[in-house]
């Protein structure tokens, strides 16, 4: 295919004049700039982003976890500052929807937590534990619409159904509206994607206001009549310490960047990815379904290890600070490269590889750590290993399809998502 497939042929870069994150053909295998960085400069100022690049895993969790020096605010959050796309984008959210309020993943404590313990209680267990039969069933069902074809594609017939399927229903969303509401998701990540103009800015912040007004019309409705599901829990508790519930403002940031893409997007990139890393690994292949019992929850946490789909998370500096002989200014924006941390090999032995047996594969980075750990983590886990689980159980071996793959991800400084993966395969039988 024309495109370069950057996963055999990756920028290697030599000195770190080379070494920045902010160049596509970079981002689409990042993993030698990677170690790169963490073998010579474990915080790297990029001197095209001016943000502190750290790619070692302590590091990570050291900044992560220091709340006193460390915080999660988001220049994007700063309107009176915003320049450019970013400016164009908030004046026609004035204009024509909602300015999306802080997110919970932009919050500080105290806000954060009592932000959080609100959705702690719309994804407590027993809910989570109610919704593993339906992940289970979807899962089947989604394999036995392709199964008789022999071929698919992953990620639009699998990848993305069954998590944002999962989410639509615990939003109360109309079935019908799927596929409408993963253009509107996919707009959202586009408008934060690498290298767009103005226009394009523009055009996705448009689609992003008609899913506001979507879902504006079922907060309304909730508020009148609340009924079992995750939204109506978030539309109607009333937040600890606030004295009231979350306002437009913040229920739409929630909907679109917490929810719709936290919740949809990440596990629809660990499927894909995952079947992916099975074509090129025939041994974790045959391993994985000689005992898939023993080893789907190893392989799931091997996924997020070593594809995350959440390649990193920014800090905030709120004070100066020096880590690693590297001093970091107040102000300053860190990049923690939690995929970079993934494959750190003080951290995880052999760690450019799956490996069933590893004992602390767990301890991955690809659902954050500390206050802000992933709330949707269990119910992400849970869809990957059904995901998995109905894959080995209906198909006997597969492959990718010759000559319809270049593997190429979608250009995006923080999100990791292959655009489509083509396979053909032969169902076990009956």
């Amino acid at each position: 295919m024309s495109d370069i497939n950057r996963m055999d042929n990756p920028v290697c870069p030599v000195s770190l004049e080379e070494a920045t994150l902010a160049d596509i053909e970079v981002l689409e295998c990042p993993y030698p700039t990677y170690q790169f960085l963490r073998d010579n400069a474990p915080i790297f100022q990029d001197p095209r982003t001016g943000m502190f690049v750290v790619t070692r895993y302590e590091d990570q969790r050291r900044i992560a976890m220091d709340y006193e020096n460390f915080s999660n605010f988001r220049p994007s959050n700063d309107h009176a500052n915003l320049t450019g796309a970013a400016r164009l984008a908030y004046e026609r959210f004035l204009e024509k929807g909602w300015v999306p309020g802080e997110s919970l993943a932009a919050r500080d404590d105290p806000e954060h937590k009592q932000m959080r313990s609100i959705f702690d209680q719309a994804f407590r267990p027993k809910r989570i534990k109610d919704m593993d039969h339906q992940v289970e069933q979807l899962s089947y069902e989604l394999m036995d619409s392709f199964i008789d074809d022999g071929v698919c594609e992953v990620v639009a017939q699998y990848a993305v159904p069954l998590p944002l399927i999962i989410i639509c229903r615990q939003m109360g969303a109309d079935m019908d509206d799927v596929w409408q509401i993963k253009e509107w998701t996919d707009a959202w990540i586009k408008g934060i994607g690498f290298g767009i103009s103005d226009e394009e800015k523009l055009k996705y912040t448009d689609l992003e206001i008609q899913a506001q007004h979507y879902f504006q019309a079922i907060f309304e409705q909730l508020r009148k009549q609340p009924n079992d599901t995750l939204l109506s829990d978030l539309v109607n508790l009333e937040v600890p310490g606030w004295g009231r519930t979350l306002n437009d403002n913040e229920l739409h940031a929630e909907m679109m960047q917490d929810t719709f893409v936290g919740g949809s997007e990440t596990t629809t990139n660990a499927i894909s990815a995952g079947i992916m890393l099975l074509d090129r690994d025939r041994a974790t292949w045959d391993k994985l379904r000689s005992d898939p019992e023993r080893y789907l929850k190893t392989f799931v946490d091997e996924v997020v290890r070593l594809e995350s789909p959440a390649q990193a998370m920014s800090r905030t500096a709120k004070n100066d600070v020096e880590i690693g002989g590297v001093k970091i200014p107040k102000g300053a924006q860190v990049d923690l490269r939690y995929a970079a941390g993934n494959r750190d090999p003080e951290q995880f032995e052999n760690p450019d590889n799956i490996d069933l047996e590893r004992k602390n594969a767990g301890s991955h980075l690809g659902f954050s750590t500390g206050t802000h750990y992933c709330l949707g983590a269990p119910l992400a886990r849970r869809e990957l290993y059904w995901a998995f689980k109905a894959f080995i159980d209906k198909i006997e071996d597969f492959r990718l399809t010759p000559g319809k793959n270049n593997l190429r991800h979608l250009p995006n400084y923080s999100l990791r998502i292959l655009k489509e993966l083509h396979i053909e395969f032969e169902r076990k039988p009956a």
